[in-house]
């Protein structure tokens, strides 16, 4: 299977919708989307997200089917103690960098930037509901990787609009990447494209192949 995941075109964030130049983004994204050969069409339900899927959608002739727990992360502090921006995953992360300290390290959720932050329960429903997801397409979740259940002939491709946030917790979990190092290092752009690719052959699976990521060439430099 591949997965094309995309991010959401230019928001107006108080009305949760798109501007006039996200909706310009969201046509140009489902421009470069039509030859992908895109099979199924799922999206947040949060308004900026269905929005930009409703260009591919109509494009391609295809449904947008809801998954609420896509929508855009939250965070902040549990107890109202004063946290780092806010709390907001990729100052934080780029603060963890310059002061040196490991974005790898698997225990993140507990270090001093993120134990009181709310985003880690965010991150944990995108993980929990995502493999169950997953199961649905026939891949589950054995430990760190995946197996697959049926054998594909060909490639399914789906495509998943969703937000900055919720798409690197995806990422994360189906690389076994920490969350705060995929923050650091993956900012995506609007309408930013990502494509992971599952194994398609019936049984255990190694990671999925990173096909491309936060791909943004179908926008023109004055939209990034």
């Amino acid at each position: 299977m591949r997965m094309i995941i995309v991010r959401h075109g230019e928001p107006d964030y108080g009305k949760d919708c798109l501007t006039e130049t996200g909706w310009i983004q969201a046509k140009q994204a489902a421009q470069r989307l039509k030859e992908e050969g895109i099979e199924e069409i799922w999206s947040s339900t949060m308004g900026r997200a269905h929005e930009t899927a409703e260009a591919t959608a109509e494009l391609l002739g295809l449904p947008i089917r809801d998954l609420a727990w896509a929508r855009e992360l939250y965070w902040g502090s549990r107890d109202r103690e004063e946290l780092y921006q806010d709390g907001h995953p990729w100052d934080t992360a780029d603060t963890m960098a310059r002061n040196g300290l490991d974005l790898t390290a698997p225990d993140w959720r507990h270090g001093p930037y993120f134990i009181n932050n709310r985003v880690t329960e965010s991150v944990d429903i995108v993980e929990q509901e995502a493999d169950q997801w997953m199961a649905s397409f026939g891949y589950e979740r054995k430990g760190r990787y995946y197996f697959h259940t049926e054998s594909e002939k060909t490639h399914r491709t789906i495509a998943l609009f969703c937000h900055g946030g919720s798409s690197s917790a995806l990422i994360a979990h189906f690389m076994n990447l920490p969350f705060p190092y995929v923050c650091a290092m993956l900012h995506v752009d609007f309408t930013g494209i990502s494509i992971l690719r599952f194994e398609k052959r019936k049984g255990a699976c190694t990671l999925p192949c990173l096909e491309l990521v936060n791909d943004c060439r179908h926008l023109k430099e004055s939209q990034i």
